[in-house]
């Protein structure tokens, strides 16, 4: 080969865009390319670097220094060749690929599926991937940044200078992209991103699916290589939908249940405690990365990212497969409601408004101080579709809790009046924001069989759960969730459970309505972290009396619930009541269990309450399968506020009943006469919260009851129980 030169400099404009990071194409100025008047050029970006040099054809070419950090050579050659870099740093010699030698890593149809806001599965064409591309192995990093001058890839690679490692821009998607040869599994990285007026700022991956522990920010680059033991479970659970199928759930913020324990142990430990409690679900607070502890994973800065704290993705995925082999679903906290403000998230990303509606009186969320996505774009809405999709397609879970959905749904959400901007109709509801709901559960019900999506919505939207392609009276579609949390259920029970028996009668009322828009929707009973932390106390704690009456009203309550129409919810700590409130810091009091503790068999008797309302309520279909049809549910006695005493029937879908009666008095009720069906004759008690076992005073209704034929209101035979005081009581036809 002869001799090579020194090409012609770059043009001034060309040279400070590319220095500043502002260039959008420095593929076209970097790497081999034909000259103009003959032979290839080859121009390398290497801040700090001493020399460059050219492995080519066997030969070792130096290229020329043309000054902060560009280096040069023109190569006598009528195509480009094949050649590695051989770069000096302190008289170093490394040898590597060129990043700009690679074609584009991204296909036409992904960059038009994104465009569109379509791409299902968008967290495999962006972030940051290991691959072989062009048969070299290496990281190929993607960034939606569509406002942005340029965008350079840094981390610990080039000891977080970007410089060498400009982004070129795929035409109008807004992706920049970039193949870096040599890089794998475990690198740390953040993108460089030039602002629209030339500022710049360093930013975490919004699709990183790896993170750096807090308070650390990095991203980190990563693939799975887990292999899943749960084929049989998700061939299972799409047998049956959700709203007809036992679900009692225990919810977990995993950082706290045990404090100190990763994935991987807590794969032991709380599958074999939700084994041994009976519980059917298990739903874990938010597990995607955010930067504060204390906001409980409610303020996610890493939305496909499992927070590090407690290992690796391939972690917590093994958790979810043991809890699934175990036989126990698994429900996710969600949370697209809002994102917080770091400077290295997701706020003004590229310089603008992006993730975010571009007015602030849409962007700011009042509540938490935090911004609201903007769901009207369509880049927007595919990041949180995509976002729901990838929980269930990768990591396997089982259903997705959507947490605040009520303050997405409406536009003066916590705002003062002239605080919002109407919709285009003049109303207050965002339009956009349900037709992302709805696209988001339209889409992962129809890509995985089985299971199940749950609003926590505290409004009356009509329609939470119905199907989106049912237009309801107010205009809407349904938004397609399969489950509502009944936050009306949970306010009313509480707020009459909380007062003193003498008072009781006064509101009754509180209990039976829920009955009257029971069927409105399919839903959930929770009683969530939000009821045990800041100042509302624990459980226990909210029961009027002693502690033996406390304790009592406990149990009565528990059983009364999983009795109602309904799945169930309980938080952590209150399975065994736990008097204190829930603290992050750590977590549920386990030493009320200890037996060395004087108080043990207090808390062990209502924990062993709950593991048989779990057990009790598996087996008993009547008080599962009809949970969203009114033909599950008949009242037996609603009115006996003066006694403190409710009672209703239960039917499975062939017609066999249970008999729940609850007396939220503390006295005890001899010979009280209950309605039953005609066609049952004996009865047997099956579950009574006032046995001794679980710390009660043992009176009840031991033998088999025969049903005497002598009419009750509708009911043409009765039984006379024995009430136990604040108690209630399963009873089921033998």
């Amino acid at each position: 080969m002869p001799k090579p030169t020194t090409p012609p400099p770059l043009d001034a404009d060309t040279r400070k865009r590319l220095l500043a990071g502002s260039h959008h194409d420095p593929h076209a100025v970097l790497g081999a390319h034909p000259a103009p008047g003959g032979g290839v050029v080859v121009r390398v970006l290497r801040p700090y670097a001493q020399a460059v040099a050219l492995l080519v054809e066997g030969r070792v070419v130096d290229l020329a220094d043309e000054g902060d950090g560009l280096f040069s050579v023109l190569l006598p050659l009528t195509a480009v060749p094949a050649y590695r870099l051989r770069i000096t740093y302190d008289g170093r010699d490394t040898e590597t690929e060129d990043p700009y030698r690679f074609l584009p890593a991204l296909g036409e149809l992904d960059l038009h599926l994104i465009a569109e806001g379509r791409h299902e599965e968008l967290w495999t064409v962006l972030g940051a991937h290991p691959m072989t591309h062009q048969g070299v192995a290496g990281t190929r990093f993607t960034v939606w940044a569509p406002n942005a001058q340029g965008v350079r890839v840094c981390g610990e690679f080039c000891r977080w200078d970007g410089a060498a490692h400009p982004m070129r821009s795929l035409g109008s998607s807004g992706v920049w992209e970039l193949f870096v040869p040599e890089l794998g599994e475990g690198a740390l990285y953040k993108f460089d991103i030039t602002r629209p007026d030339g500022t710049h700022t360093v930013r975490a991956d919004p699709m990183a699916r790896r993170t750096e522990v807090p308070p650390a920010t990095a991203s980190v680059v990563t693939r799975s290589a887990y292999v899943w033991t749960d084929a049989a479970w998700l061939a299972h659970r799409a047998e049956q939908p959700a709203h007809r199928s036992p679900m009692s759930v225990y919810e977990v913020h995993l950082p706290s249940w045990r404090p100190g324990l990763g994935y991987r142990e807590l794969a032991g430990e709380l599958t074999a405690y939700v084994s041994d409690m009976g519980f059917t679900h298990v739903e874990f607070m938010p597990v995607a990365e955010h930067p504060f502890g204390g906001s409980w994973g409610y303020q996610v800065t890493g939305f496909y990212a499992p927070t590090a704290r407690l290992g690796t993705p391939d972690d917590l995925r093994y958790l979810i497969d043991t809890l699934h082999r175990a036989g126990i679903g698994v429900i996710m906290d969600w949370v697209p409601a809002h994102f917080p403000k770091d400077d290295w998230a997701l706020a003004e990303f590229d310089g603008r408004p992006l993730y975010e509606p571009g007015d602030p009186r849409r962007a700011e969320h009042p509540d938490w101080g935090t911004l609201t996505f903007d769901y009207g774009r369509t880049e927007v809405r595919n990041f949180l579709v995509a976002n729901a999709s990838y929980w269930f397609e990768e990591f396997h879970v089982d259903g997705l809790r959507v947490d605040a959905v009520a303050s997405m749904l409406y536009l003066d959400y916590s705002r003062e009046e002239g605080g919002w901007t109407p919709n285009e109709h003049g109303g207050r509801e965002n339009l956009d924001a349900v037709a992302f709901l709805q696209e988001m559960n339209a889409t992962v019900y129809r890509r995985y069989p089985g299971i199940v999506t749950l609003a926590e919505e505290s409004t009356a939207w009509e329609g939470v759960t119905r199907a989106t392609h049912h237009t309801g009276s107010g205009g809407f579609g349904g938004l397609g969730f399969g489950l509502k949390w009944n936050m009306g259920w949970m306010h009313d029970s509480l707020e009459y459970i909380r007062h003193e028996p003498v008072h009781r009668q006064y509101h009754h009322g509180e209990l039976t309505f829920s009955m009257i828009y029971a069927y409105s929707e399919n839903y959930l009973l929770p009683i969530s972290h939000d009821e045990v932390v800041h100042g509302k106390r624990s459980l226990v704690s909210k029961m009027p009396g002693d502690w033996w009456q406390q304790r009592a009203n406990h149990r009565a309550y528990l059983a009364y619930m999983w009795a109602h129409p309904g799945k169930q919810l309980l938080f952590m700590g209150q399975e065994f009541a736990q008097g204190a409130e829930w603290s992050e810091a750590h977590g549920p009091d386990w030493w009320l269990l200890d037996p060395a503790y004087g108080a043990e068999p207090d808390h062990r008797g209502v924990r062993d309450l709950v593991r048989d309302l779990n057990l009790g309520y598996r087996a008993a279909p009547a008080l599962w399968e009809q949970d969203t049809v009114p033909a599950g549910f008949q009242w037996v006695e609603a009115d006996a506020a003066q006694d403190n005493v409710l009672a209703f029937l239960r039917f499975g879908t062939d017609g066999r009943p249970l008999l729940a009666v609850s007396n939220f008095s503390p006295v005890v009720r001899h010979g009280y006469p209950v309605g039953v069906p005609d066609a049952a004759g004996s009865w047997r008690e099956v579950l009574n919260t006032d046995a001794a076992r679980y710390g009660g005073g043992d009176v009840g209704n031991p033998g088999p009851l025969s049903a005497l034929p002598e009419p009750v209101g509708v009911f043409p035979a009765r039984l006379c129980l024995t009430l136990p005081p604040l108690a209630t009581l399963w009873l089921r036809p033998e």
